[in-house]
């Protein structure tokens, strides 16, 4: 009873879990924050890898980089953060398994030593390449447009929170998400042709 008077409440928040693991480096307790988004981190992982086995080790292995990267990055919105992290992490994966295949040397039967993952389908990639002509297209919008688009579907906050965190008027917000919705998909159909 003495004790619990005096030791520290238990994080609730992602913040809060984020601050005690950054000033303590305690790792139970990224173990229960990462264990709230383990399904999401999962099914983010199955989208792009198609394998339940290869999934649960990109899982692990993403709790491990977390370790690392947690101690120095400043994160304000750890779930979108997480699943960039999820996709970025599988999308190099496959990235470095499309090398390793590209290298190999075909058997006398003309089979392939990683086969199963020749069949498959281009989807991630095809993802990675819109994204990529998404990036490039962000930058071409006002800068009124690309923080308000930012804000809006990368960082998932609402229009309100927009306004508090930039100062513009709401319907200057409004205005600016729908207008730099309009442009990003003019700029992409461009990249595209």
């Amino acid at each position: 009873m003495f004790f619990k008077r005096f030791s520290k409440p238990k994080p609730t928040t992602d913040a809060e879990y984020l601050a005690a693991y950054q000033a303590t480096g305690n790792l139970e307790l990224l173990g229960e924050l990462y264990e709230r988004y383990m399904e999401m981190v999962f099914a983010v992982c199955f989208k792009y890898l198609r394998d339940e086995d290869e999934s649960k080790d990109a899982v692990m292995q993403i709790f491990e980089e977390l370790v690392v990267k947690l101690r120095t990055h400043s994160v304000e919105n750890f779930r979108s953060w997480l699943h960039s992290v999820a996709r970025n992490h599988c999308l190099m994966h496959l990235r470095s398994n499309r090398l390793q295949t590209e290298g190999v040397d075909f058997f006398e039967d003309g089979s392939v030593e990683n086969e199963p993952f020749e069949h498959q389908s281009d989807e991630p990639f095809e993802l990675e390449q819109n994204l990529s002509k998404m990036t490039d297209c962000l930058e071409t919008l006002s800068d009124e447009q690309r923080t308000s688009i930012r804000l809006f579907y990368l960082e998932e906050k609402c229009y309100k929170e927009i306004t508090d965190l930039t100062g513009y008027d709401l319907n200057k917000v409004k205005s600016y998400i729908q207008n730099g919705k309009r442009n990003l998909k003019i700029c992409i159909e461009k990249k595209h042709e």
